[in-house]
């Protein structure tokens, strides 16, 4: 069967596992090291992304930096999420948590706010708020562990402390870090979804195997 996005799977001991969605310039390739380091085991979905943005792999169109093409990333997001089921049935695989960082972490963003039925949890790396929603949605118990840089001129504090509290008041159970960083990603951010992924139950998707 082919699905609709190109992707890499990796296979683990649980049904139940990590969406790997890059920053612009990546591919599907690009989170699987740090997600081996933070969910040893795991089962690994990898999509790229679908957008081109000159050599650049993105998951939605921009207008510019930090000026998002809203439709664009409200149809694209309900296409990721069909992929996400679709892989779901192939691979047979639960609704993962997803890990995104920079563009692929605004668009695990948007798939909380209009899709949260195919995520059990996230991991948001430097993600900003992708748009203000109609309507908050029901991420009742759903973990959430945002990992914000101080100093990130991509995604200014006030908005990412905005998507904390969307997320929050959905019901989601947010966790927000905000590190002594920019844009790049430290050896700290490994450490906290690493801890995170262990105290918040993910890992015991991996028991007994």
């Amino acid at each position: 069967m082919t699905l609709s996005h190109i992707h890499r799977f990796e296979p683990g001991p649980s049904s139940k596992g990590l969406l790997l969605l890059h920053g612009t310039g990546g591919d599907e390739h690009d989170l699987i090291d740090l997600s081996r380091a933070i969910a040893p085991g795991a089962p690994l979905l990898s999509p790229r992304g679908q957008v081109r943005e000159g050599p650049a792999n993105r998951f939605f169109h921009r207008m510019a930096e930090g000026v998002f093409d809203i439709p664009d990333l409200k149809a694209r997001t309900q296409a990721l999420a069909d992929f996400v089921v679709e892989a779901g049935r192939t691979y047979g695989i639960e609704p993962p948590v997803a890990l995104g960082f920079s563009n692929g972490a605004n668009i695990a963003a948007s798939l909380l706010l209009l899709r949260p039925e195919v995520l059990s949890g996230a991991i948001l790396m430097r993600a900003t708020l992708p748009f203000e929603p109609d309507s908050l949605p029901d991420l009742a118990g759903k973990p959430v562990l945002i990992l914000s840089g101080q100093a990130d001129p991509m995604a200014p504090a006030a908005k990412v402390e905005r998507l904390a509290n969307l997320l929050r008041q959905a019901g989601a159970e947010v966790r927000h870090e905000v590190l002594p960083a920019g844009h790049g990603l430290l050896q700290r951010d490994l450490e906290l979804a690493r801890d995170w992924w262990a105290e918040s139950g993910s890992a015991d998707i991996l028991s007994a195997s």
